[in-house]
């Protein structure tokens, strides 16, 4: 058995979704896909901090540079008040963020 070749055999590939098995996946139905939840990068050092700052109060809406990113990975969200300011708070994964750092 030559391990090198049945490797790169698409035919011997038994495992459905993996990228060397296109016809197992055509095959199979697609469910839409999931929010996701994990991260796709690391966050900087200032955008933690600024984790840490809305965890104990909401911050007036772009007060600091690093919101805009923290909002489009879904960790901040914008709430207006009654008098029609815009703050900045955190989201359940923003919180869910912190508490993985060991922050309480």
């Amino acid at each position: 058995m030559d391990y090198h070749n049945d490797r790169n055999d698409l035919t011997k590939r038994s495992v459905a979704g993996s990228p060397a098995a296109p016809a197992q996946a055509a095959n199979t139905t697609t469910a839409p896909p999931k929010k996701s939840t994990l991260l796709r990068r690391l966050l900087s050092p200032h955008e933690i901090a600024t984790l840490l700052l809305l965890l104990h109060a909401p911050v007036a809406a772009f007060a600091k540079p690093e919101l805009p990113m923290l909002q489009e990975a879904g960790l901040v969200e914008t709430v207006s008040t009654d008098a029609g300011e815009s703050h900045i708070r955190l989201t359940p994964e923003g919180n869910a963020i912190l508490r993985g750092l060991g922050v309480r």
